[in-house]
């Protein structure tokens, strides 16, 4: 296409002025150029046009959009009034969803570096010198030297797709945000339930008696979720509660505020399990029935007096028996957590130790309780669901032979073939480098031992920040050192800047989410169907457009695109959605098809937002099909291990995932403990093709014994183990007791751990870190002697807060390039309180240096304000653009540099990751202030 053409075709799309291109002399003559609308122009300004339904594009909340569309052009866009989850609300960055997609910033054309300047290349161009590069590498290298990240931002089509490329090209080396954002919640609640999701939904908060928030700020975060909680408030009397380090505007709304010390969440919650223990305020019978191990953590919590949490947390004492006073006596109970909680060394201890807290007083598996986890992205958890994770295969299946079997046969290639792809059988059933590591594989080489014997060599980046990691200017040196770097992305990945290479980097235009349709996957497990909106803009391409390309050139295309059934005939995303639904037993997608979710979004305005329930035509289904979705004619589980209602209408136990038993005890449910109608009242074990007759009552013909023969429920094609279970009222994972100890994890039962960079040394010698992890995805991991390394309160006495306002999203890429939000807030800051702005001689505008204990500087505004503590600073994350006091915007290939520009927040932070996940410690990290 040539220059003229591509510039004036992008005119008439993004201006939306075809009624308006005139002859340009008309200018001359203002009556022939202005002149009042008609009454109809008003009443019906785009004749013609359409209204496409589909669903925002930032955060998890999932909330419903209405476009415009008149002759292909996105020409206005509405609230959803009538949706279940968004019911009419939007935050400005929902509102904005038009410009963001319009916007002239976007990356418009595939550009390469070279020899330091970015040079426009054509797709074919591009993808050759890509596709070569990659062969050469994994040809010398293997194919564990090139890195895949994935996104929480595409569909669960193109995730499914994109962790299946990743296993075709040879290597676990995948993973997405998800890592650094909800990877302790999925290790932490999965280790207690047997699934690792928000266990209610959104709406469900309206039926709470008191909702605990800790590690969390919906009100910016997610502020449609906000809408529900206060909902709760006003229509049930909800009594608010905020635990945090920081006087948040969620805080602001609360009936009960307590500012603790970031990093201390399990010492206050062992303060509060401990009040409840001794006032008796738990719920004994469901303990007896419903949990295994509760006495251990009674004695894990013996030592947690109001004083000594005081001493700890920060907290006043009374300020814990109030917290712990209010939310026991007030049932049902919500827990809401976030990352606050996530980031941090024990994160999956956080996240263990809430789930516990609520188990204590029976508000598991109850309306009005659970644990309402906040995801991240629009597609988190779709994304999670999907696989794009370096320790996971799709559907949470592990990495061992029987589940590379499995996915051989669901993707229709021969296992041999697959195997045949790693370097390795061992490579192939071993974790990957992860997001939030990748970086030591390139500069510590030592790592190599662990990934086939090569560091990374090259980096393949779809539509992930890197920069949301820790330790930025680590993450540059990597960047720097690769031999490949490939961004896919809308918008000019911030990283892309951040890197001074100077050649063998691409840039590729991926289309925004509303230029393809697909589902995606809400915080509350709800799948919806995403319309396509208009067709994409510029030289882009939707990603698995990308990947098919890849595909052929790199010599696998006919297996990758063989699990869809159709050949070269296939439907796209429909296919590969069913495909997903066929595969993913083990959370239960089987009864989550296109055809089902399309209907539900023709039909959205037919469900009740508090229940998910649906009338008329959706009646028997919840909004979403939220999983475990068992069947076709199942309608979907808003509430994980209720068993108050059948196993056919959504109820369950907790899952039979961790055996039996355990030392000589039952780790199955008790008698009266089993879903409203289940054939066995007490506990049993997950479904197989040799207990199903026993558990079921029934007598396989001979034919169905041939097709479930060593089978079980998250491998039985046939779907026949499924189906008897349901008909005799049983789950088919099981029904067991939640765990309290998770035997295979580093802490048994969740410990109280001071962060690596602690402002309390004195606590250190107690509470200390645990031993150096060698190969933890497949890095060797420093814990213990990174926390002695040296007394770092001493240099950097300052605490670090970091979050989200709730203008931008993520690194702020896509939310910073557009006009509006990027002038609501435009530029980064840190807010300090009034006394250590004092002491260190700062006043509100003043610019100040931020140095971290890895090297890192930044230098920013600073913001004098109450809602932090005088030991601590709060910095945003979603900013990028300068480095170090320097503005990079020279360095963004023309006209594609953001609005809004800023230093990026994680040049301070410091080293440190989940002792089980990986995820990085974000927020406890510690900096030295000098007036700027």
């Amino acid at each position: 296409m040539g220059a003229n053409s591509f510039g004036r075709r992008t005119f008439l799309k993004m201006a939306s002025l075809a009624t308006a291109v005139t002859a340009t002399s008309a200018f001359a003559n203002k009556e022939k150029v202005l002149r009042d609308a008609t009454e109809e122009e008003i009443k019906n300004p785009f004749p013609g046009s359409k209204l496409i339904k589909t669903i925002c594009m930032h955060c998890s909340v999932g909330c419903g959009v209405v476009a415009e569309v008149h002759n292909g052009v996105w020409v206005r866009q509405e609230v959803a009034q009538d949706h279940p989850v968004s019911r009419g609300g939007h935050c400005c960055k929902g509102a904005d969803m038009i410009d963001k997609v319009r916007s002239t910033n976007r990356l418009q054309y595939p550009i390469e570096k070279v020899a330091g300047k970015w040079n426009r290349v054509s797709w074919d161009d591009a993808m050759t010198k890509i596709s070569n590069k990659l062969l050469e590498l994994r040809e010398k290298f293997g194919p564990d030297s090139v890195m895949f990240l994935g996104s929480a931002k595409v569909s669960n089509e193109q995730a499914f797709y994109i962790r299946k490329f990743a296993s075709m090209f040879g290597t676990n080396n995948i993973d997405h945000v998800a890592r650094i954002c909800h990877s302790p919640t999925v290790a932490g609640a999965a280790n207690t339930f047997g699934y690792g999701g928000m266990t209610n939904h959104l709406g469900d908060m309206h039926n709470s008696k008191a909702i605990l928030i800790m590690g969390a700020n919906p009100a910016e975060a997610h502020p449609i979720a906000m809408q529900h909680i206060l909902k709760g408030k006003e229509q049930n009397g909800a009594k608010i509660i905020v635990v945090d380090p920081r006087f948040t505007k969620t805080a602001a709304k609360a009936d009960l505020y307590c500012r603790i010390r970031t990093g201390t969440d399990i010492a206050f919650l062992y303060g509060v399990i401990r009040l409840i223990r001794d006032n008796k305020w738990y719920n004994k019978e469901y303990l007896d029935n419903r949990v295994y191990g509760i006495e251990e953590i009674f004695k894990e919590c013996e030592e947690y007096t109001p004083e000594k949490v005081a001493d700890i947390t920060g907290c006043k004492p009374e300020e814990l028996i109030q917290v712990a006073t209010l939310f026991a006596s007030s049932a049902p109970g919500a827990l809401i957590w976030n990352q606050g909680w996530t980031h941090h060394t024990i994160g999956s201890s956080n996240t263990r130790l809430g789930a516990i807290l609520q188990l204590l007083l029976g508000n598991v598996g109850v309306v009005g309780g659970g644990c309402n986890v906040l995801r991240g992205h629009d597609n988190v958890q779709g994304s999670t669901d999907m696989g794009c994770l370096a320790d996971t295969l799709p559907g949470y299946y592990g990495l061992a032979e029987g589940s590379w079997k499995y996915f051989a046969k669901q993707w229709k290639v021969d296992y041999e073939w697959l195997k045949g792809r790693f370097k390795s059988k061992e490579l192939m059933e071993a974790k990957g480098n992860t997001l939030s590591l990748w970086k030591h594989s390139v500069l510590d080489e030592s790592n190599a031992k662990y990934n086939g014997g090569s560091p990374i060599k090259a980096l393949i980046c779809i539509g992930n920040g890197v920069s949301t990691v820790t330790e930025t200017h680590k993450s540059k040196e990597a960047l720097d050192k690769l031999d490949l770097v490939v961004f896919i992305d809308p918008y000019v990945n911030d990283s892309a800047v951040i890197t001074t290479r100077n050649d063998n980097m691409f840039l590729l235009p991926a289309a925004s989410q509303v230029e393809n349709s697909g589902s995606v996957v809400n915080t509350g497990r709800s799948t919806q169907w995403r319309s396509q909106v208009v067709e994409p803009l510029f030289e882009s391409r939707k990603d698995q457009e990308i990947l098919f390309d890849f595909a052929k050139r790199l010599g696998f295309y006919n297996e990758f695109i063989a699990g869809m059934g159709k050949g070269d005939n296939f439907t796209w995303p429909e296919d590969a959605t069913n495909e997903i639904a066929r595969t993913l037993k083990a959370h239960g997608l089987t009864g989550v098809t296109a055809e089902r979710l399309k209907k539900q979004q023709e039909n959205w305005h037919l469900f009740n937002s508090s229940s998910l329930k649906g009338r008329g035509v959706v009646e028997k289904e919840y909004y979403g099909l939220p999983w475990p979705c068992w069947s076709e004619t199942h309608p979907g589980s808003p509430v994980l291990f209720n068993t108050s209602l059948p196993v056919s209408q959504g109820g369950m136990g907790f899952r039979t995932r961790f055996g039996t038993q355990r030392n000589g005890v039952s780790l199955l449910a008790n008698e009266g403990s089993a879903p409203v109608g289940s054939r066995i009242k007490g506990g049993y074990d997950e479904i197989t093709a040799k207990n199903i007759e026993e558990l079921a009552g029934i007598t396989l013909t001979a034919e169905e014994k041939a097709l479930v023969e060593g089978k079980n429920w998250k491998n039985d094609d046939s779907g026949i183990l499924v189906k008897y279970a349901l008909a005799a009222g049983l789950t088919p994972f099981g029904n067991a007791k939640a765990r309290t100890i998770v035997w295979e994890f580093i802490d048994n039962v969740p410990k109280h751990r001071e962060p690596l960079h602690s402002p309390r040394t004195d606590l250190v010698a107690k509470y200390p870190a645990t031993k150096d992890i060698p190969n933890h995805f497949r890095i060797d991991v420093r814990y213990e002697s990174e926390q002695l390394k040296e007394d770092w309160a001493k240099s950097y006495p300052v605490n670090v807060i970091s979050g989200r306002v709730v203008e931008h999203m993520g690194t702020g890429t896509e939310t910073r390039a557009s006009h509006y939000l990027s002038e609501l807030n435009p530029e980064m800051y840190g807010e300090l309180n009034p006394i250590l702005a004092g002491r260190l001689g700062l006043n509100d505008g003043d610019m100040m240096w931020l140095y971290g204990t890895g090297g890192g500087k930044i230098k920013i505004k600073c913001k004098v304000s109450l809602r932090v503590d005088e030991k601590s600073v709060f910095l945003p994350q979603n900013f990028s653009g300068w480095w170090s006091g320097e503005d990079l915007t020279y360095r963004y290939p023309s006209g594609t540099a953001p609005y809004a520009m800023g230093e990026n927040s994680n040049q301070v932070t410091s080293y440190g990751f989940d002792q089980q996940t990986a995820c990085p410690e974000v927020n406890c990290s510690l900096v030295r202030i000098e007036r700027a």
